[in-house]
């Protein structure tokens, strides 16, 4: 069986997912991605599976491939996700729905699929991303929120129903970080957002790197079921 980590990171075209694959292929990891559409970029140790995570055939499909391949997985990293500032009188039904699939339901599909792997070896790191706007109760990201505050409460119970199997699951929550997701926010809500945090600056790719670096370490096997919000957002 081969030495490398096997890692799997959800929303690996472009943005964080992207970053984050190539911050651990520098490690030695080899990454499986995935993203609704194909990656424009390459590198020898990265796989990259095109679909849905809101799709349950296409996830199963996805941990068939990668059991088969490399036999285990290390690793989860579910950082794909959308969001869309919208104030509740403005909001579409089919945007609550598209949010609800792709944060929470997709995040589901893979923690589960991920943890049946992972179970058989009896190791595992889970992260799952939330978001700054759940403890900030952020204006217009009423469905963002609460389809990442149901993230962050899906990672407290599955760390009580996996732990047994030495599979721990974290979150991280970041604040904004210079990507796509908030290129079309009103820049005037984005500095709003930021001076309610303690330290008053967009996130790095490296502060959030940072903190998976450290929920995946083998000196964290005892902590699970926490979240970590970047900025100093309590």
């Amino acid at each position: 069986m081969e030495n490398k980590s096997i890692t799997l990171i959800s929303g690996t075209r472009k943005g964080i997912g992207k970053a984050l694959a190539q911050h651990y292929l520098k490690q030695g990891h080899r990454v499986i991605g995935c993203s609704r559409r194909a990656a424009d970029w390459s590198h020898p140790n990265y796989c990259h599976y095109e679909g849905d995570i809101a799709d349950e055939s296409f996830v199963k499909t996805l941990l068939f491939e990668l059991r088969k391949k490399h036999h285990r997985l290390d690793y989860l990293i579910n950082n794909a996700g959308i969001a869309s500032m919208n104030h509740c009188l403005l909001t579409p039904t089919r945007l609550v729905e598209r949010m609800m699939q792709t944060n929470f339901l997709g995040t589901f599909l893979l923690c589960r699929e991920a943890a049946k792997l992972m179970a058989k070896h009896q190791f595992g790191r889970i992260v799952n991303f939330t978001t700054v706007a759940v403890p900030l109760h952020l204006e217009g990201e009423a469905v963002y929120a609460a389809t990442k505050a149901a993230v962050m409460s899906l990672s407290q119970v599955l760390a009580k129903e996996l732990g047994g199997y030495g599979i721990t699951v974290n979150a991280v929550g970041p604040t904004p970080v210079k990507t796509d997701l908030i290129r079309a926010v009103p820049e005037e809500k984005i500095d709003k957002l930021l001076n309610q945090q303690a330290i008053k600056r967009f996130g790095k790719l490296s502060d959030i790197s940072n903190v998976i670096d450290f929920f995946l370490k083998k000196e964290s096997a005892f902590i699970t079921g926490q979240t970590i919000f970047l900025g100093g957002v309590v």
